[in-house]
């Protein structure tokens, strides 16, 4: 009989993560370095630690790991795997090695559903031309991956969260709604599962190539805090606001549907967590409708890249345009 991978934790994916209003004040009590090769550190919440090493080389430092998010461990590995890889071409740089990261029971579990969890995960490191070198585990009846990832970049060549511009136009490279699909198959509600798996396990290389060559002014990755959360956090450190166009933002097919349920069954508690933490810093025109709000702060795993870009050059960049920067008071957003 096979395994439910989901039924072992409480939450999944990076609807897991600890969230954003928690984090926050916690993080301010830890004192910044102020080492000059630091390029980036926490303070602006960035994807990924950023260390100058040469003139012309810098580290990107980062780590991801969840529970989760499907119940296939095979596609559990690649999912995990591309979210790690997914924060070093958020700053603009070439992921080169990674060690895996592993909690897990194999006495609950069994040793060949983490042989799949590893499998997976080494077939994406793979395609991204990534040497997995090591890693650590330990025991734990609620079974979490991911990979801690070290990249490459020219310390001149780093993309940030901050830098974006008023008139800069916001770019999405991948629709929105794996953690609707994640929490209406838990629940027993059909699904889009395979068109959640191919968004999520697909790489944000050839993304990241495009935004550096179309000149972005700021880059981050949409993942558990959702698109508004990731947005805020791109404007605060950029000192700007935004104007969203939530009938732009693109879903994967299925989910308006999904997350128009009235009993909100699809709604992940990652979301949930999400909205009550946006209505601190966005307002919804009263034309955006309930599926397209709990869309904008939906908790998702392995993301999109969400750039902000020249108006002139925003073309260049695979996705779609979900609105711009604008003056405005550090991190507000209009969702209209």
């Amino acid at each position: 009989m096979a395994i439910a991978l989901t039924s072992f934790s409480h939450g999944a994916g990076c609807g897991c993560k600890l969230p954003a209003a928690a984090i926050a004040p916690l993080l301010s009590d830890i004192s910044s370095t102020d080492d000059p090769d630091v390029l980036v550190g926490f303070e602006t919440s960035d994807d990924a630690g950023v260390y100058r090493l040469r003139d012309d080389l810098a580290l990107i430092h980062t780590v991801d790991f969840f529970t989760p998010i499907v119940d296939d461990p095979f596609d559990f590995g690649r999912i995990a795997a591309a979210n790690a890889l997914s924060d070093v071409y958020a700053m603009g740089g070439t992921p080169v090695t990674a060690l895996n990261l592993v909690a897990f029971s194999l006495q609950e579990i069994g040793e060949q559903v983490l042989s799949e969890i590893l499998r997976g995960g080494a077939a994406v490191a793979a395609e991204a031309g990534v040497a997995i070198i090591g890693g650590h585990s330990i025991d734990d009846t609620e079974p979490k991956y991911g990979l801690a990832v070290t990249g490459i970049v020219h310390p001149d060549h780093v993309l940030r969260n901050a830098g974006g511009r008023p008139g800069d136009v916001l770019v999405l490279t991948k629709p929105l709604g794996a953690g609707a699909v994640s929490t209406a198959i838990k629940r027993g509600l059909p699904a889009p599962l395979e068109s959640a798996v191919a968004v999520m396990t697909g790489l944000n290389r050839d993304a990241s190539m495009a935004a550096q060559a179309a000149g972005v002014h700021a880059l981050t990755d949409v993942t558990g805090f959702g698109l508004l959360g990731h947005l805020h956090e791109l404007c605060q450190a950029s000192d700007v606001a935004a104007e969203l166009q939530a009938d732009a933002v693109p879903a994967i097919d299925g989910v308006l549907d999904l997350l128009a349920d009235p009993d909100g069954r699809a709604i992940a508690g990652g979301t949930r967590r999400n909205r009550e933490h946006a209505e601190q810093f966005a307002t919804f025109g009263e034309a955006v409708g309930e599926a397209r709000r709990w869309l904008v702060c939906d908790a998702m795993t392995s993301g999109g890249l969400l750039a902000a870009a020249p108006a002139d050059r925003a073309g260049a960049i695979p996705g779609a345009a979900i609105g711009r920067l604008v003056d405005g008071p550090a991190g507000t957003i209009a969702v209209v």
